[in-house]
């Protein structure tokens, strides 16, 4: 497994639509921006087959400090969930079963 950078993805569709780089790049990170505007109102985005991405709550607790064991109040915090989509579950499972 290797990562895969966003200038990889943007190379990648620029040359299948015959696009120049500098605009496929600004659409990318447009998407990506709008993304996480909506995330930040508390949206939940939903794409058909790909996944949905929603925020949720996490309850603040008390933790512990695993250096000096010494108890911590942990604040409640907003947090991004996503959930895989029905054709992305598909492929993944055929391309790792491959």
């Amino acid at each position: 497994m290797r990562n895969v950078t966003k200038k990889e993805i943007v190379d990648r569709i620029a040359e299948r639509l015959g696009a120049r780089h500098i605009l496929t790049k600004r659409i990318v990170q447009e998407f990506l921006d709008e993304v996480i505007n909506e995330l930040a109102r508390g949206n939940r985005l939903e794409f058909r087959d790909f996944g949905v991405f929603e925020t949720r709550i996490r309850k603040a607790r008390a933790a512990q400090n695993p250096k000096t064991r010494e108890r911590v109040e942990v604040p409640e915090k907003r947090t991004v969930r996503f959930k895989a989509g029905r054709l992305m579950r598909k492929k993944v499972q055929e391309q790792y079963t491959a």
